[in-house]
């Protein structure tokens, strides 16, 4: 898509600033392709990168399941972050679906780790999960990997994750980041609080007025984001860009 006349313009919803992006595909362990993207900041190399995993597919969770979308659309050219999302095994979005099942939580740890073992071999630098509900859960129980430099989780449900995770990350000491939403369907701050006290480094960021999918909110999660990852960025993010940049609709697809 071409891009627009340099201006200065809203960063809206279906704003798209630019990046190196290109589709890629992730191999699991059991055989399976997955599909995904890879941005990249226009000109400079990464200063972290974030490793997308998406809400429930069940439910309407993919790679382009909005938080996500708009982080690779503006991200790599606001923040220097490289940011790879990915559909999990059986899920569908406009740019294809990955092969295989949903499968609870259980075959959904080789994706993780396919995910990750694209990240390293291709060297981005100071990969962080970002979890988004299912996604909170898929980060927990299977993402305490070496490489990892931490986790963002928001509007983490805590379904699947067992006692059992947080003690792994607990003992890992890696940065915990949890933003949870006043009205969520599933955890709301104050217990929150009282679930992640198992791990003593997780921080628990309220929402007021925030609901389980953040809608209206996109701006305030991705400083918020940003914040954890590359303290060096200054937020609030820009609301405006002066510069070239595309807009796109996006067709859902349900899976």
């Amino acid at each position: 898509m071409p891009m627009n006349p340099a201006e200065t313009v809203q960063i809206r919803a279906n704003t798209v600033l630019p990046a190196r992006r290109e589709p890629i595909e992730l191999h699991t362990a059991d055989g399976l392709r997955l599909i995904g993207e890879l941005a990249l900041p226009p000109e400079r190399q990464p200063r972290a990168t974030l490793v997308c995993l998406h809400p429930l597919p069940t439910h309407g969770g993919m790679m382009d399941s909005h938080l996500y979308r708009k982080a690779a659309w503006r991200l790599p050219a606001l923040a220097d972050l490289a940011v790879l999302r990915f559909n999990t095994r059986g899920t569908a979005s406009e740019a294809g679906r990955s092969e295989g099942r949903f499968d609870n939580a259980v075959g959904e740890r080789f994706d993780v780790a396919a995910a990750l073992e694209y990240a390293e071999f291709h060297d981005l630098p100071e990969v962080w999960l970002v979890g988004w509900s299912f996604g909170t859960d898929l980060a927990l129980m299977h993402g305490c990997d070496p490489l990892v430099r931490g986790a963002v989780l928001i509007s983490p449900p805590l379904r699947f994750t067992k006692p059992e995770h947080l003690a792994v990350w607990a003992e890992s000491g890696k940065p915990v980041v949890c933003l949870v939403p006043e009205f969520d369907d599933y955890l709301r701050p104050a217990e929150a609080r009282r679930r992640f006290a198992a791990v003593p480094q997780a921080k628990v960021i309220d929402f007021p007025g925030a609901k389980h999918l953040f809608v209206g909110h996109a701006d305030a999660v991705l400083d918020a984001v940003v914040a954890a990852v590359a303290p060096r960025v200054a937020t609030p993010l820009p609301r405006t860009w002066t510069g070239r940049y595309e807009t796109r609709q996006v067709t859902i697809v349900e899976s």
